[in-house]
């Protein structure tokens, strides 16, 4: 049986005429399914109790759930989402004093394969729906709510799963998101993180969104970045550039460049070098993560020292430079850890 929410508002007014009844029915069950973000046709109160049983018999609404919660000593909250066909992502809740930040999945594992990162060894199953994007944030946002007495500030698609590998149901997603009549959140507070896909950058900026951009960098060194990230090899870096530079053309908006430093593999001074050259090249920004350890050998071994250097060097250099730090370490919920242990429980 077909999920409802796999119908768009046109959909949904021409079932309704099918069926004989009044075509704005369509946009009142809308409004429960993505503004209120309801799961069961008998809590749709403005309808008749015929109406709700034909759409019971017609339709059903697949939710997703929260598996197992785990809660961190720093107060972030990761969450074991399980999906109706019962595969498992995983979503962050990530509080500050001033924010709550939704961290959300757009893949069942992943298309890539870098090196530094958990969800990367697993095989990716399957892309997942508008639906359950939507579901995680609803759900992160009333968690907020919940635990923190405030809604849900800023959305990131830095879960499981590279979001340009599952454009079509991340953009649909995001508008959900953003519409009036869908969760009503300011797509300015959406960022889309990205391995680096020049033709789905573009792609983004031809599509207007006006969420914020962020790309996975970690290297501005082709041969280096291709050993963190192996299938970069395909995307080079000068065309990932230029799609950066075509993304900020559309958009005029900065884009962020997400870097952690790691012994021995990108902790020179040439490493720096390249980094800055790279920046200058677009207006942009730097995000130096404090990584956490996956128990993958070379990767495990973060240079504070070299960090230091990267803030003093880039700063020196007038380039926005932010040091991100790490988030739930304790519970596996940090930067590259996802990688479905709450299934495996």
């Amino acid at each position: 049986m077909k999920d409802i929410r796999t119908l768009s508002l046109d959909q949904l007014t021409d079932y309704f005429k099918e069926i004989g009844d009044k075509p704005f029915r369509a946009k009142q069950v809308y409004d429960w399914l993505w503004s209120k973000n309801l799961h069961s046709f008998d809590e749709m109160t403005n309808l008749s109790k015929n109406l709700r049983d034909q759409l019971s018999q017609d339709f059903v609404i697949n939710p997703v759930s929260v598996d197992l919660l785990q809660k961190s000593s720093d107060g972030t909250i990761k969450n074991g989402v399980r999906l109706h066909d019962g595969l498992m992502v995983e979503s962050v809740l990530i509080p500050t004093e001033t924010r709550t930040t939704a961290c959300v999945s757009s893949q069942v594992g992943c298309s890539l394969n870098c090196e530094f990162c958990a969800t990367a060894k697993l095989k990716r199953m399957r892309n997942l729906e508008v639906a359950e994007i939507v579901d995680q944030v609803a759900l992160i946002d009333r968690q907020s709510r919940l635990y923190f007495e405030r809604p849900l500030s800023n959305i990131v698609f830095m879960g499981m799963g590279e979001p340009m590998m599952n454009y079509k149901n991340v953009v649909e997603a995001v508008r959900k998101i953003t519409q009036p009549e869908g969760l009503g959140m300011s797509p300015r507070r959406i960022t889309v993180s990205t391995s680096g896909i020049p033709k789905m950058i573009r792609m983004l900026a031809d599509d207007q969104l006006k969420v914020k951009l962020a790309l996975s960098l970690h290297s501005a060194i082709e041969s280096k970045r291709n050993e963190i990230m192996p299938f970069s090899s395909k995307f080079p870096l000068t065309e990932i550039m230029e799609a950066l530079q075509y993304w900020y053309q559309q958009t005029g908006s900065v884009i962020t460049f997400e870097y952690c430093v790691w012994k021995g593999i990108n902790d020179g001074d040439e490493d720096i070098r390249a980094l800055i050259r790279y920046c200058r090249q677009v207006p942009s920004k730097v995000n130096l993560i404090q990584y956490n350890p996956i128990g993958e050998g070379k990767f495990d071994h973060r240079n504070v020292k070299a960090e230091e250097k990267y803030v003093r060097e880039l700063e020196k250099a007038g380039i926005t430079i932010m040091v991100r730090k790490s988030r739930g370490g304790d519970i596996d919920a940090a930067c590259g850890q996802l990688a479905n242990k709450s299934a495996e429980r």
